[in-house]
């Protein structure tokens, strides 16, 4: 809860001032739903199918192996977008266009995470699948964060709407989202950079992530795991799948895990259960459906400690605050969370050249948290002593969410010009509910802790309503010439927004309308080089409201970038290179002295991105990336010529692993990685910085024929450092040392 500390934008995190109690029905952060991206479904079509369409009588069968591609993949064989990839380095994507688009063919930053880098990286969140990816960020507060927020993009903050399940967006309330996700469940996570509003309506400037899930397969498997380590962690989990019936029509998949576990932050706990079914059916030789679900069931505690800066990014006469230090009140501690989806996945050929699909999810989530957090020193006398004074929140969310997307596929000629062309119309309704209580404890000893349990209810501080529906028609062609692609998309939107305030039995509403463009060409060289260059819009709703209790208008956001893809030939790798200049705008500021809410703010974020995936060899498989990043607000009431919060100038990322094909030491694998993330500002005013760091991660493994033993250790050299702060009184500690074991047994 804790709106007076801007937890319901935990990765942007605004922690209020004490003039943030007036506006703080303003400083609510926008919930959209996005139009959602269809990807390719489970059957396996023809790379270039004839414009001219053939006589069904005449066409010979597909079979019924083509639903899906095994999990055995061979490299670069028969991948399709959202599909499975065996090693880091995927080759085509439907993020971007909603159509199955070769990488070196689409005109724009786009990083793919396979299934093999989330488990040769023992990546337990979303976040931590992110950490080698250039450019983005998924856990800017910290591992340490059970809310899983502070998702970042070239520099802005995406965490509230930047999620995407399988092309949908999963919406955020004030104060929870869906990043918590498991990623045990993904098949692929996809990061696209940039804006996205022609293709998905309503989204944040930096980017979205979409989250693709596992779908069943054609060929029977299945695997199972158990795993130990660091933090009293135990965890269970199983992958298992294939074909219900004998002709194949009728397939299957079944995901799921089990999680004891705590943290590096006493009393924060990390239990999870998660359970994914999908089920795909295929009537006939030109439908497929895919029927998937997740549920979810967390209870964690608040990992998410606010402690000052003096005592983390600087000393205490001395003194350092220890990284497992819990200032709340172990009998006032949770976060506890249920979150399911439900819907289906749905291609039709109506001819060669025609394909109709329909994309539809059901997302609900419950939350019920409670905590305190650190509101700095109240004297320098308390500085001295230690004492950090504390404040409270306790309160539940629920949110539930509808969205559809319905469009249809061309493939024809005109003349020189081939065409792949897009129409959709897609709807979305989303309704959520927080109720938020205030609490007050006594102040606390950092240094030597004593914990009363006792604490005084302040009363309700927030009860609101929010009903947003949006609704959109898009198109978009995909227009080649020889080896000139050019791609040109365009939406319309229009989006109602009902905000009710029980509180202050106050309702307001707003409509807004907004069309994007997206025009973007690229060349493809015969040696495997694709320069490209791009321009593409954003807008986003926001639930913020100004001095006369209204909604504001959207944000709005543009990008320009230029770049140059090389997939060389007779490898698996992918370089890409990028230049971009994003700008914000429309952005909510506070101006002294009311602090009321305002439309007057600009952030332009200028940066260089140079991201390499490669299989070199069998069995070697390397990551890297770089990112420059120049953020700076341009138009601001107070702050302009400043760099936001948390946003570092340079980060960089090496992963590589290796397993031995032969000899004595066959199926020994080790690998390791480095990531460096440059110092950051602590503040909005950039009064202080927290320094950079470097963390060190390891794998050692073993397998054998169906079993494979392997420890991970992320920060070997159990590194101390900030990962960051926002203001003085809220700087977060980065994760120590932590060892996981997992030995795992497939058929």
């Amino acid at each position: 809860m804790l709106r007076t500390i801007g937890l319901c934008t935990i990765g942007a995190l605004s922690v209020a001032t004490p003039a943030d109690d007036a506006r703080a029905q303003s400083s609510l952060p926008p919930v959209t739903v996005e139009a959602p991206q269809q990807r390719a479904t489970t059957t396996a079509r023809p790379a270039n199918r004839a414009t001219t369409r053939t006589t069904r009588a005449n066409r010979a069968p597909r079979p019924p192996q083509a639903a899906a591609v095994a999990p055995a993949l061979v490299p670069g064989a028969g991948e399709r977008a959202g599909g499975p990839v065996r090693g880091f380095v995927a080759t085509r994507s439907g993020t971007a266009t909603k159509t199955d688009t070769p990488l070196i063919e689409t005109p724009q930053s786009i990083s793919v995470i396979t299934t093999d880098q989330i488990r040769n990286q023992a990546a337990e969140s979303i976040g931590a699948a992110l950490n080698y990816t250039a450019g983005v960020s998924g856990q800017v507060n910290g591992a340490s964060d059970t809310r899983y927020g502070a998702l970042q993009i070239r520099g802005f903050d995406m965490t509230m709407p930047g999620l995407y399940l399988d092309g949908l967006r999963v919406p955020s309330s004030n104060y929870v989202h869906f990043n918590g996700l498991e990623p045990y469940g993904a098949e692929r996570l996809e990061v696209l950079k940039g804006p996205t509003s022609a293709m998905y309506g309503g989204s944040g400037t930096g980017g979205i992530l979409n989250y693709v899930s596992k779908l069943p397969t054609a060929q029977q498997f299945g695997e199972i795991s158990v795993s130990g380590g660091s933090f009293n962690r135990y965890q269970r989990q199983f992958d298992v799948g294939g074909p219900a019936n004998k002709e194949g029509t009728v397939l299957w998949r079944l995901t799921g895990l089990v999680r004891d576990g705590e943290t590096q932050v006493d009393y924060a706990k990390d239990d999870r259960v998660f359970i994914a079914p999908a089920v795909t059916v295929k009537p006939n030789d030109d439908t497929t459906i895919t029927f998937l679900a997740n549920y979810q069931k967390e209870k964690t505690g608040w990992g998410l400690q606010f402690l000052p800066s003096v005592g983390t990014v600087f000393s205490n006469n001395g003194r350092s605050v220890p990284t497992s230090r819990f200032i709340g009140e172990p009998g006032f501690n949770q976060f506890d969370t249920e979150q399911s989806s439900f819907g289906y996945m749905l291609s039709h050929d109506i001819n060669d050249a025609l394909t109709f699909r329909q994309n539809l999810r059901y997302s609900w989530m419950h939350n019920i948290q409670k905590s305190f957090y650190g509101t700095g020193y109240a004297s320098s006398a308390d500085e001295i002593a230690g004492l950090v004074s504390r404040a409270g929140s306790g309160g539940t969310s629920t949110i539930n969410s509808f969205a559809v997307d319905n469009h249809l596929q061309a493939k024809f000629a005109t003349g020189f010009l081939q065409h792949t062309m897009l129409f959709g119309v897609d709807y979305r309704n989303t309704t959520f509910r927080d109720l938020a209580s205030a609490y007050a404890t006594e102040k606390l000893n950092l240094f030597a802790p004593v914990y009363t349990n006792s604490w005084t209810n302040l009363g309700p501080y927030d009860d609101t309503r929010v009903n947003q529906s949006q609704a959109g028609l898009y198109l978009q062609d995909q227009i080649k010439l020889g080896r000139l692609s050019f791609l040109l998309g365009g939406r319309q939107d229009f989006v109602t927004t009902n905000l009710d305030n029980y509180l202050a039995s106050s309702a307001t509403s707003k409509d807004a309308s907004a069309f994007t463009g997206r025009a973007a060409m690229i060349y493809n060289f015969d040696n495997g080089v694709a320069p490209y260059v791009s321009y593409s819009e954003s807008f986003l709703p926001v639930l913020t409201l100004n001095s006369s209790g209204q909604l504001l208008n959207p944000e709005t956001g543009t990008q320009y970038e230029v770049g140059v893809k090389y997939q060389p030939t007779g490898l698996k790798a992918l370089i890409t290179l990028a230049a971009y200049e994003l700008t914000r705008q429309n952005v909510v500021t506070y101006a002294p002295p009311s602090f009321f809410a305002e439309q007057t703010g600009e952030v332009r974020s200028r940066g260089v991105e140079l991201e390499g995936t490669a299989t070199l060899a069998e069995g070697f498989n390397i990551r890297g990336g770089y990112a420059y990043v120049d953020n700076v607000v341009t138009r601001d009431p107070v702050n302009v010529g400043k760099t936001l919060v948390t946003v570092p100038r340079n980060r960089l990322s090496l992963w590589a692993d290796y397993t031995m094909q032969g000899g004595a030491l066959a199926g020994v694998q080790v690998g390791g990685g480095l990531r460096y993330v440059g110092s950051t500002y602590g503040d909005a005013a950039n009064s202080f910085k927290v320094p950079e760091s470097t963390a060190i991660d390891a794998l050692v493994a073993y397998t054998r024929d169906n079993w494979r033993l392997a420890l991970n250790v992320t920060n070997l050299a159990n590194s101390k450092f900030v990962a960051a702060c926002y203001t003085g009184t809220a700087c977060f500690y980065a994760e120590g040392r932590k060892a996981v074991a997992r030995l795992t047994y497939r058929w």
